[in-house]
Formats: C-alpha cells, sequence, structure tokens
C-alpha cells in the first residue's frame, strides 16, 4: 500500500490551508536528521500493540513507543534528551507547550495506518515514517 503524502516535493499541498498545518523545512540539517532516525530506530523500546476492532483482536501494523511527563501521563517513558530537544524546537515555532510525543516506526511497505479519527484528547501526537 503507498503512503499517502500531505506534502508536494515543493512543499505544502496546494488543497491543505496553511491555517490547518504549515509546512516548515529544513528545521534540522540531514545530517542531524539521519543521526537521529538512526538513533530512535535502534534505541527506541518499541512495541507492537493489539487493537479491538469488530470483537476481534488484531495487531497493529507498525511500531509505536509512547513518551511524555511521566508524573502526570500513565504508561509514557521519561522524554530523552534528543525528544527534548525536538520537543523544545517544536514549542518555540507551535507557541504551545507539548506534554507527550508518541513515536510511530513504518519498518517497511506493509506497516500502516487506516484513515481513522482520534478521540479528541489533550495529548499531542508527532509522527515520523520512515
Amino acid at each position: 500500500m503507498e503512503q499517502l503524502s500531505f506534502f508536494s516535493e515543493a512543499g505544502q499541498s496546494r488543497d491543505l490551508p496553511q491555517e490547518l498545518l504549515e509546512y516548515r523545512t529544513d528545521l534540522f540539517d540531514a545530517a542531524a536528521s539521519d543521526r537521529l532516525l538512526i538513533k530512535f530506530i535502534q534505541e527506541t523500546p518499541w512495541k507492537q500493540t493489539t487493537q479491538k476492532l469488530w470483537d476481534k483482536e488484531y495487531l497493529t501494523p507498525r511500531l509505536t513507543c509512547w513518551y511524555g511527563e511521566t508524573e502526570r501521563i500513565t504508561g509514557a517513558l521519561p522524554w530523552t534528551q534528543e525528544l527534548n530537544s525536538i520537543r523544545e524546537k517544536a514549542e518555540d515555532l507551535a507557541g504551545i507547550k507539548f506534554n507527550s510525543v508518541l513515536l510511530n516506526y513504518y519498518r517497511d511497505g506493509n506497516d500502516s495506518v487506516a484513515w481513522h479519527s482520534d478521540k479528541a484528547c489533550a495529548e499531542t501526537v508527532w509522527s515520523h515514517s520512515s
């Protein structure tokens, strides 16, 4: 299954309003991005969870790991130094504070996430596809 993209090669898709999502490039240089990606892939304690749909359990077709403010968020791992540096940069740009991050690891073309709607919650989720 081919993954759809919000962005064209030139940047933000013309059909995606900037009020909804602002496309930023080069937040980190290529070397830093590559270093972070390798570190996250190799050192994150990835888990494959199950989802219950229509009274049957299925393995989620991707790996995940949740980090955040452990004193407030049950089940989250403590922020790493690298995630904290990314969080600080994102908070400066967004003008808001983030209390957690869900990392998603799509290992190959077989891993995916289906179109869905999340329940409204106070948590903000970041995602990276490789």
